[in-house]
């Protein structure tokens, strides 16, 4: 399937061609680094460096409000912002190194705030805004926050009752406060009234911590995953080569800044390519989405598959509805996105969805599929070059690379990219544990076929075991998607003595089909000739929705957990949390 739709030619012309001739020295050699050779520091590379050139007046975010009125900020104007706000935190005493946590939906003080605390060299820490005041004590607490910026009815519901158990916690800055209410307590208009829009970035080492984004744990507390400034080079070569950015592009990344996509490319990845960021403020609305695509004239769109299956769902004729003439590339990652929406863009956009992995660990896009290269449905597609991702057989003592194609193992990934994470804050053990010799385990299962291309299995800790077989949930779920009656579905290993465990599939059904047996008998006898009997669910169990997180990934261990009656875990991230 191919994945070019208009005559404009993609950055990644030659994918075989660049993996030889690759070097990361290269694409740093394409950024400005600091003047005077102080360094390399993001802020820099995304607004700075634009600010005073060709691209000073161009729009670096137009952000449309929840009543549909719009603000853009060029990049000049977003430069002499972000240094307001850099130099309000030089006069509040904030260091080098000390956490700035921001709680706020998609405002134009959240952006700022990213891009203002990393000229500084503090560290930026989003926090979701649907989270409730424990999820934001544990990651404020662990991460030692000194500056968080909110808004007023944020600060009453969830931060007021949590100032006396963070002693860390310094200053809070109101965003819509038109006064300060205390000496810790302020407001972000007087802050910035205050400040100057003139500031100097000091020196930046590129192995500087930059940002901080915390992963929602099975049990227990987060992971904070720390990111250096030299993250950046991944941010710019997957915007070029992934993401296809070309002058002039209109850009939609529909993440919050609270999930780690939010920020590498809802901020960063854009500004450092110099193109046209989209931001809405409104939470999904699948009218509203297709309108700003077709209103703003949107070139690129990145999105989650939750988002997707909520719009294959919907009773919409795309073709003659819109006109996306405009539009060149759409984009997902969160979780694997099954075939049938890959195919289901090329039937409505003309063009299928590109598929792309990575993890809050690794920064960046690792594994993609490409505006140049073939897609094969279903599969995460290639490495991004500058990339070693093998599949391998993991013990506690050594790795052994699988060369043979097809065959699943643990997804590996050789260390040495630039936005790989340097630590999970203060858990050393915990990080080395993610290492063996010179590569990353990611905990992800998958195979590499004979043409290069990886296909998803699985968490190592969801694989199912039963009568002898290693299932793959992806692979069921992927497969009960291809029914007719079946929107969603999530499968989990029940625990059954004769067999170790067996397969036990949640089914979201298409609106107009009843959840009866003779419906259930259907969709087992479907799986049980596409998969064979040993691999199809044994139970099927029919549910309005699907627990996922905020980013789209399906949380199939708390549906185990719901099924076995075991604690729930951390449930921070639930999209309806």
């Amino acid at each position: 399937m191919s994945s070019v739709r208009t005559n404009i030619q993609p950055n990644l012309l030659d994918y075989e061609e660049t993996l030889t001739s690759f070097s990361w020295d290269n694409i740093a050699g394409e950024l400005s680094g600091l003047p005077q050779g102080k360094g390399l520091n993001i802020a820099y590379e995304a607004i700075d460096r634009h600010s005073t050139g060709n691209l000073k007046d161009t729009v670096a975010f137009r952000f449309i409000r929840k009543n549909r009125v719009v603000d853009d900020f060029t990049y000049s104007m977003l430069q002499k912002q972000t240094s307001k706000f850099a130099n309000v935190l030089k006069n509040l005493g904030i260091k080098k190194g000390e956490r700035v946590f921001s709680l706020a939906g998609r405002i134009p003080e959240l952006y700022i705030t990213a891009l203002g605390t990393l000229k500084t060299t503090a560290v930026f820490c989003p926090l979701f805004s649907v989270f409730g005041p424990e999820p934001v004590f544990q990651r404020m607490n662990k991460g030692e926050a000194s500056v968080l910026v909110t808004t007023s009815a944020l600060f009453e519901k969830k931060i007021k009752q949590l100032m006396e158990k963070l002693p860390s916690l310094r200053f809070i800055i109101l965003s819509d406060a038109a006064g300060h209410l205390s000496g810790k307590v302020l407001s972000w208009s007087k802050l910035m009234e205050q400040a100057s829009d003139e500031f100097i970035i000091p020196k930046t080492d590129p192995e500087d911590p930059a940002l901080l984004h915390f992963t929602s744990g099975t049990t227990g507390m987060p992971k904070g995953a720390l990111h250096v400034h030299k993250a950046v080079l991944t941010h710019y070569i997957t915007g070029k080569f992934v993401l296809d950015f070309h002058p002039g592009d209109i850009f939609w990344c529909t993440a919050d800044p609270g999930w780690v996509t939010g920020t590498s490319y809802g901020i960063i990845a854009p500004l450092v390519n110099g193109v046209t960021s989209i931001i809405d403020e409104e939470e999904f609305d699948a009218k509203r989405w297709y309108s700003i695509l077709e209103e703003h004239k949107v070139n690129i769109w990145y999105t989650a598959p939750t988002a997707i299956r909520r719009l294959m769902r919907m009773d919409i004729n795309v073709k003659e509805t819109y006109d996306f003439k405009n539009l060149r590339v759409i984009l997902s990652v969160g979780e694997p996105l099954h075939a049938e929406a890959v195919i289901w863009g090329e039937e409505n956009f003309g063009f299928p969805i590109l598929d792309n992995w990575w993890q809050t660990e690794t920064g960046g896009i690792m594994i993609a599929n490409y505006a140049s290269v073939k897609v094969k449905p279903g599969s995460m597609g290639k490495p991004l070059p500058g990339v070693e991702a093998a599949i391998a057989k993991v013990n506690d003592k050594e790795i052994t690379i699988i060369s043979s194609p097809d065959k699943q193992g643990h997804l590996v990934l050789k260390k040495g990219f630039p936005s790989l994470f340097r630590a999970y804050l203060n858990d050393e053990e915990r990080y080395n544990k993610c290492f063996l010799g010179e590569w990353y385990l990611t905990g992800d299962l998958a195979k590499k076929d004979a043409d290069g291309y990886f296909w998803f299995i699985g968490r190592a800790d969801d694989i199912i075991k039963t009568s002898g077989h290693m299932v793959g949930p992806f692979e069921v779920e992927s497969t009960l998607m291809k029914h007719p009656f079946v929107s969603e579905a999530a499968v989990i290993g029940k625990p059954e003595p004769s067999i170790g465990e067996l397969v036990k599939a949640f089914v979201v059904l298409k609106s107009g089909n009843e959840p009866n047996d003779e419906v259930k008998m259907n969709i087992m006898g479907f799986a049980r000739k596409e998969m064979g009997p040993a691999v199809a669910p044994k139970e099927i169990e029919f549910v309005e929705s699907i627990p996922k997180t905020r980013s789209g990934k399906i949380l199939r261990r708390l549906l185990k957990a719901r099924e076995l009656g075991l604690p729930e875990g951390d449930i921070s991230t639930l999209e309806q949390n």
